[in-house]
């Protein structure tokens, strides 16, 4: 195989306009999680103008597709995987080509991810009589909600007929700016599990609360004594993460005390073992909290997403991929994140490395992932179509794991 870095900045260049077209009208015509039936037509009709014929519905909404290179003597396959679904978020970001759905936001940049990994598919066909081996495009659904769409993608038969022999994806970096990029070895994200608590008292009039128990006040407590969990009981050099994100009381007003107290959070971790006794220690905090106060709390646990741990060799790959096609100047080793992936189904199966591109525009305001206000420069595009492009030409030519 004898393809350039040159050649691909050249084909990712002349395609740069297309892909952010692509980008923009995923961006306005944004789908929440298990409903992106219009993303994923137009994902499989853009497939199919490449000349490849996409499988469509695999896990609900999920696409993929199947790239042989024409030059024979390998059957080692390489992987590339984008998200797609949205958030619901009203968007505020004044974009001529915004949401027109309303409450709903490519508010993580999924659009960016999909419509670049089609850049990528685009360059690389347009280079299948230069290569050997198969390319594998996989468009996941349902990547914010569980069970995620990576699980239900290979519940339905995925990798049924071909399992690859590495996998790669990347995620957007607002906190990065757009021309560099970033990887680590090893573990990279954390694990993470819902928690449902629901605290149940006795209701009754606010001006009279000694006749009832009041679940507010419980749920308060539990909030409190749940700090404890981090602070007192991870060892210091264990980087854990407990967030109550919702309380609603239900039935109450201003002088009313409910009968019921409802909350919602998560807990993130990167140890199997404390990943399991933070669950047996909520549990046993928030009801001794409300049964030494007279109430009484159910509390259940969603087990999610696994950490994510990338594979060292496929991420020293990505490393040097990445400052031979851009330098290495523009190529950083990054920290641990407490966010997390449903990625990591895939990496449970194969060997893998989640890479990071950055999206910010330099001088400008900086706009979290998730927020309303997110905005991608997109010349990112271009960087990451031709990135991808290049390191799934290196991976199938490296064979890090050919048996």
């Amino acid at each position: 195989m004898t393809i350039t870095t040159d050649t691909i900045k050249t084909l990712a260049r002349e395609g740069r306009d297309q892909v952010i077209e692509w980008r923009r009208w995923m961006h306005r015509h944004p789908e929440l999680s298990q409903e992106e039936h219009g993303t994923m037509e137009f994902v499989a009709a853009r497939l199919r103008e490449m000349g490849l014929e996409p499988r469509t519905g695999i896990g609900g909404t999920g696409v993929a597709a199947t790239l042989r290179g024409a030059q024979p003597g390998s059957n080692y396959c390489v992987a590339l995987r984008a998200d797609y679904d949205a958030l619901p978020i009203t968007e505020c970001t004044g974009l001529p080509f915004a949401s027109e759905n309303p409450g709903v936001m490519h508010a993580c940049g999924h659009d960016m991810h999909t419509s670049s990994l089609l850049g990528a598919a685009k360059i690389l066909t347009s280079l299948r009589e230069n290569f050997s081996g198969t390319l594998m495009f996989i468009f996941e659904p349902s990547e914010e909600k569980y069970p995620g769409g990576a699980r239900m993608m290979m519940d339905d038969g995925l990798f049924d007929e071909l399992m690859p022999d590495e996998i790669y994806a990347f995620h957007c970096l607002p906190e990065m700016d757009c021309g560099r990029v970033g990887m680590k070895k090893g573990q990279y994200m954390a694990s993470t599990d819902e928690l449902y608590w629901t605290v149940k008292g006795k209701g009754g009039h606010g001006a009279t609360p000694h006749l009832s128990v009041d679940p507010i006040l419980v749920a308060s407590h539990i909030v409190v004594a749940l700090q404890q969990v981090v602070s007192r009981n991870a060892a210091p050099m264990m980087p854990t993460v407990l967030t109550i994100g919702k309380m609603e009381a239900v039935g109450g007003r201003t002088n009313i005390i409910p009968d019921t107290v409802k909350m919602e959070g998560i807990i993130r971790s990167f140890d199997a073992d404390w990943r399991l006794r933070t669950h047996e220690l909520i549990r046993r905090i928030s009801c001794g909290v409300a049964e030494a106060m007279g109430a009484e709390c159910d509390l259940f646990v969603d087990e999610g997403y696994p950490p994510v741990v990338n594979n060292d060799l496929c991420t020293q790959q990505v490393h040097d991929n990445a400052c031979h096609y851009l330098g290495e100047d523009k190529v950083e080793w990054i920290d641990l994140r407490m966010t997390a992936e449903d990625f990591a189904f895939f990496q449970q199966k194969i060997p893998s490395c989640y890479f990071r591109i950055g999206i910010h525009e330099p001088g400008t305001p900086f706009s979290n992932l998730h927020r309303p206000n997110l905005v991608v420069d997109e010349r990112s595009l271009e960087l990451a179509s031709g990135l991808v492009a290049y390191n799934a030409l290196c991976a199938l030519e490296n064979k890090l794991f050919a048996k």
